[in-house]
């Protein structure tokens, strides 16, 4: 695999592939857009327009920008050079066992070749791809837009290459995203399936008449939002235990807690896995002191906060 990333081929122009398109640029790589939409140098020319100034805010050079990007004829035209290619088409099977056909035809033997899937995991899109392009072949999952949110979800192939993983997670580093490699295949990974279960109990309370949307999201986004965007769910579980961790918010509410999200079709955890899973959540965090930790959370809350007041429009007396 090439350690090296200098030309970047984004396929499918759409708000993803246009967002990844700047993001590359902004990081002096040479990209290639292709797309058959009719209007591709039009929608290119006024995503980079409108991301520069959010790139330029991250401290990135956007200057000459335009100049980095260039429009390809079709797949073959924009793959032929490529370190690496970011696929960002149709979630469709059929549509992507053809498209990696032909990046494992056109793309040169040294490139990267990564999809943006949003669920569907590689393997289901590669059976029919030699061994050696397979190797190749991975997830890249970005959430929307990827040129401002940092989190690419890295997720291998049955048959993707231990090369390829180290490739893809320096490349996405490379451009300034925060990779997390998953362990196994799943669809929807783990970000979206994080999001949807959230949704959906968010739905179910709003058609029981609890809550309003709008109020809804005064909730999330005046409790959970703010925390989870400093500290996620484990650490902040574990920060709610106080000194005693995440083992004491386990004993002390974790049943109550597990009987609001009973599920007749999924069994309660055994007391073997829930100690397991106290074990890692204390491995995970159990380095640092119930102080070092909430200190750390404290002054990342209060930057979140800042940062919301001063993006907020003031009110006018």
């Amino acid at each position: 695999m090439t350690s090296a990333f200098r030309t970047a081929a984004v396929i499918g122009a759409g708000t993803i592939g246009l967002s990844w398109a700047a993001l590359f640029a902004a990081h002096g790589l040479t990209v290639r857009v292709s797309d058959p939409r009719e209007d591709l140098a039009e929608a290119v020319e006024e995503a980079l327009a409108r991301y520069a100034p959010h790139l330029a805010a991250r401290g990135l050079d956007v200057t000459g920008l335009a100049d980095r990007v260039r429009i390809a004829a079709d797949v073959t035209e924009a793959v032929r050079d490529a370190d690496v290619v970011q696929e960002n088409g149709p979630e469709r099977v059929e549509f992507k066992k053809e498209l990696f056909a032909t990046l494992a035809r056109e793309a040169p033997g040294h490139a990267l070749l990564l999809s943006s899937s949003s669920a569907i995991p590689s393997t289901a899109f590669t059976g029919e791809l030699p061994d050696a392009t397979a190797a190749r072949v991975l997830i890249g999952h970005p959430f929307n837009p990827p040129h401002l949110l940092p989190l690419v979800e890295v997720v291998p192939g049955g048959r993707t290459g231990e090369d390829a993983v180290r490739a893809a997670t320096d490349f996405y580093t490379s451009v300034g995203r925060t990779p997390v490699v998953l362990r196994k295949e799943i669809p929807g990974f783990v970000g979206n399936r994080l999001q949807n279960a959230l949704s959906r109990e968010a739905v179910h309370l709003v058609e029981q008449g609890v809550v309003t949307p709008e109020d809804l999201d005064k909730v999330v986004t005046n409790s959970l939002g703010l925390r989870w965007a400093t500290v996620g769910p484990f650490l902040g579980a574990h920060l709610g235990g106080g000194p005693g961790g995440y083992r004491h918010l386990v004993r002390h509410i974790g049943a109550s807690m597990q009987r609001l999200g009973d599920d007749p079709g999924r069994p309660a955890r055994s007391a073997e896995e829930q100690e397991r899973l106290i074990q890692a959540v204390e491995k995970a965090y159990g380095s640092a002191t119930y102080a070092e930790l909430a200190e750390t959370r404290d002054r990342r809350q209060l930057a979140v906060l800042d940062a919301l007041d001063g993006a907020t429009p003031k009110q006018e007396n």
